[in-house]
């Protein structure tokens, strides 16, 4: 959900005749998880997946039964086929659902999430599903930002305990509490990680660009104003314009800030690392020849602007080793180590 969550809304917003499918549980090998969302109107997909292939197919034919009689429903499948059948689908698991074609009448809900994601502020998109005849159901929606405990109208939230919004918002996954006629699915709505490009030259606006579409937030900041533009950067969510270190200083800490130091020569670089060293991060690093990074290394240590432990954590010289030459290619290797990095950070539990 979080890497389609902009598009997905800014789609229903956008248009009519529209079905959203959410993916509400799952057991097994599945194409996508819980949370995975698509968008399909008469002409087919719209925007997202539920996880392509066979299942999408038949998302996507109910999606279109649901515009006709403009009713939602919790739909079951299971993954296993022969594997023969090139039509079918051999994952061995078995997935939930909902597919919903009057979504577009909540879109306060969905407006107020996404609000709350582009203001980096977290919370929980709240669905109910009360089950009626058949796989038909009806859906009510709700969104609660981080540290409420009860929607408009609904004072006790019974069926969704504090321990379960706390652990959604934590671990970062959707949970799909209760059954029978009728269950919530609580989705988490959490900030995308930040990355922060200190350096708008080449290799900056490289890395901007993959960062975003690599689902990052991305800021650039460099203290020319020739280089710190849409114009330049036009990938970039927020562009800042001043001097280097302090710049980077302000910018709020969160142990999902990414740092990427590519600025245009050594004594820039280093006042970006002095700002970003001993904070909240999930990644820090700087670009240079390994004698370059030698002399700031000794540099830093001696004059007490960063521990041995601190600068164990920088990523210097930046990047995986490709043996990358040109500008493209070193972009590359540093947005590979910012996903090998984010990856190993939710193999630990970190969302």
């Amino acid at each position: 959900m979080k890497y389609s969550f902009p598009k997905l809304i800014e789609t229903l917003a956008a248009g009519k005749g529209l079905v959203l499918a959410t993916i509400v549980d799952t057991e097994g090998s599945t194409p996508q998880v819980p949370g995975a969302s698509a968008i399909f109107s008469a002409a087919g997909l719209e925007a997202g997946t539920v996880g392509g292939g066979f299942l999408e197919a038949r998302v996507e034919a109910i999606a279109k039964e649901t515009l006709r009689d403009g009713k939602a429903r919790l739909a079951s499948f299971r993954l296993d086929a022969d594997p023969a059948d090139a039509e079918g689908a051999i994952c061995g698991g078995s997935a939930k659902v909902l597919i919903d074609p009057n979504a577009g009448g909540e879109r306060g809900v969905f407006e107020s999430a996404l609000d709350g994601f582009r203001k980096r502020r977290p919370g929980v998109l709240v669905t109910r599903i009360f089950a009626g005849q058949r796989d038909f159901v009806s859906v009510e929606r709700g969104w609660l930002p981080a540290g409420s405990r009860a929607l408009p109208g609904d004072p006790v939230l019974t069926d969704v305990g504090p321990d379960v919004l706390d652990g959604v918002l934590e671990s970062g996954r959707p949970r799909l509490v209760g059954g029978g006629e009728r269950m919530t699915f609580v989705e988490p709505v959490l900030p995308l990680p930040r990355l922060i490009v200190a350096g708008a030259g080449h290799v900056g606006r490289a890395v901007a660009r993959l960062g975003k579409l690599l689902d990052f937030s991305v800021t650039v900041i460099d203290d020319r104003a020739e280089f710190a533009n849409a114009g330049n950067v036009p990938e970039a969510d927020e562009i800042v314009v001043g001097e280097i270190g302090e710049s980077v200083r302000k910018v709020e800490d969160s142990p999902d800030n990414y740092f990427v130091i590519v600025t245009r020569g050594h004594r820039k670089d280093a006042e970006a690392l002095r700002a970003a060293l001993g904070r909240p991060a999930a990644y820090i690093g700087m670009i240079g020849s390994r004698g370059k990074i030698e002399i700031i290394h000794c540099e830093f240590l001696e004059s007490g602007w960063a521990t041995a432990e601190e600068w164990a954590k920088v990523h210097a010289p930046i990047g995986i080793e490709i043996g990358s030459k040109t500008v493209e290619e070193i972009a590359v290797s540093i947005a590979a180590e910012l996903v090998l990095v984010r990856s190993d950070l939710k193999e630990k539990g970190r969302p």
